[in-house]
């Protein structure tokens, strides 16, 4: 959530940030809210000046009644004038409520870091590890997966519908293998505290993360509870501190976690469906840090470091990119994706984003620090990043590995975890 004060202090600075996402709803928004502040200090000054008024008329009345004078008429003025103070805050409590929501509505201020354009302007900033040469014509995950009997999308779909896959065997085993070697690796080797959080979560916590209101529909909702099963850990770990007020020399906290994810992907139509490449459930380790406002760009490269090298250790071709204005997420103040290339679709799959929120999150969330004791509170900065998201790196292990007798060689950090470097077909 942005600070209304700001926005007021410098609407030029806002309006020029907020521009750059290509939405001009935003600017209306943005328009109309300052409006409604502008509206909500004008009854706030009415208020005040009216009980300033009514509270010397209040003594004048006590006055004129010690001393055996008439005050009906001026209890009858302050009765109007008490007539007008509730008018008044009824009318505030309205335009407090409306103004509420439309800075909810509004989404993060762009980075200055963060590129002009459209999705698919971003800037590539580091590749590393060369796509795999293979002397067949590789194959597609959902063949490679059927061949090996791990993989199948019509009893998936059976069970669930479309969107949900069913893993077998090896399959079931990698999935798990993955979970278990990411959840090592940033526990043990980069210091996050792990945390097995609930699958469903309230409104609230859906809303201090910025997924709600505006991406409603794009959850899976319960009924008669209202709880949403998670889209990602994220929203269970950001709010592990909502309404809280932590000791800055705490700071900051690192967490990972696994949940399954469950996302309707309502605005997905006409994009690639095929196999494991968009899917509605799937298995993610996630990041989680809240910081310093001071340290947030040295968390941001510290946490997709820390991505990064999971891909280094599945030895995935992998870039990491920034992502445009107009493809930014609505609460993040910059991202990049990690992407890898896999062989068989040949294409760049997204397997993480990795973002700052600056303080937009700690806002809605009322996440908040103080730097000593005495000192007064202030609002944290929250990032967070896949560690990985499962799904598509399967997708790239089965495409990348795979050899010509239909068996996938595995990278040599998952051996521990599956007993073995190599998936053959039963």
């Amino acid at each position: 959530m942005l600070d209304i004060r700001e926005l007021r202090a410098d609407p030029d600075e806002a309006r020029r940030r907020l521009a750059r996402r290509g939405d001009p709803g935003i600017l209306e928004t943005l328009e109309e809210a300052l409006r409604l502040d502008e509206r909500r200090r004008e009854i706030l000054g009415q208020v005040e000046a009216l009980r300033a008024e009514r509270n010397e008329a209040s003594k004048e009345i006590g006055v004129r009644k010690s001393a055996g004078e008439d005050a009906s008429e001026l209890i009858a003025a302050m009765r109007g004038v008490s007539d007008r103070i509730d008018g008044l805050d009824d009318e505030l409590g309205g335009v407090e409520g409306v103004l509420r929501a439309r800075i909810m509505g509004l989404p993060n201020l762009p980075d200055p870091r963060v590129p002009e354009g459209e999705e698919g302007a971003f800037e590539v900033l580091h590749a590393e590890g060369g796509r795999p040469e293979l002397a067949f014509e590789a194959r597609p995950h959902w063949e490679v997966g059927e061949t090996l009997g791990i993989l199948d999308l019509e009893r998936g779909a059976k069970l669930s519908g479309s969107g949900f896959p069913v893993l077998f065997g090896d399959g079931a085993r990698l999935q798990r293998a993955l979970i278990d070697f990411m959840l090592d690796l940033h526990r043990d080797e980069h210091g996050y505290l792990e945390v097995a959080p609930p699958y469903m979560v309230t409104r609230e916590s859906m809303t201090g993360t910025g997924h709600l209101p505006k991406f409603e529909t794009d959850a899976y909702r319960t009924e008669p509870d209202d709880l949403f099963l998670v889209p990602t850990a994220e929203v269970p770990v950001t709010n592990l501190h909502r309404g809280e007020i932590l000791d800055g020399a705490s700071l900051p906290r690192a967490y990972v976690a696994y949940t399954p994810c469950f996302r309707r992907e309502a605005g997905s139509a006409g994009r690639d469906t095929r196999g494991l490449l968009r899917v509605h459930q799937f298995d993610k380790v996630e990041l989680v840090r809240i910081a310093l406002p001071e340290r947030s760009a040295e968390e941001l490269e510290l946490l997709t470091g820390h991505a990064e090298e999971v891909l280094r250790r599945l030895e995935l071709p992998f870039r990491r990119i920034l992502l445009p204005t107009r493809d930014l997420g609505f609460a993040n103040a910059i991202t990049y994706d990690l992407e890898v290339w896999s062989a068989g679709v040949g294409e760049w799959l997204e397997v993480s984003s990795c973002s700052s929120y600056t303080d937009y999150q700690a806002r809605r969330a009322d996440i908040r620090f103080r730097r000593g004791p005495g000192a007064g509170p202030e609002f944290a900065h929250t990032l967070n990043g896949s560690g990985v998201a499962l799904a598509r790196v399967i997708v790239a292990l089965l495409e990348n590995g795979q050899r010509e007798d239909g068996s996938v060689d595995l990278p040599e950090a998952l051996h521990p975890y599956m007993g073995g470097g190599k998936l053959t077909a039963p």
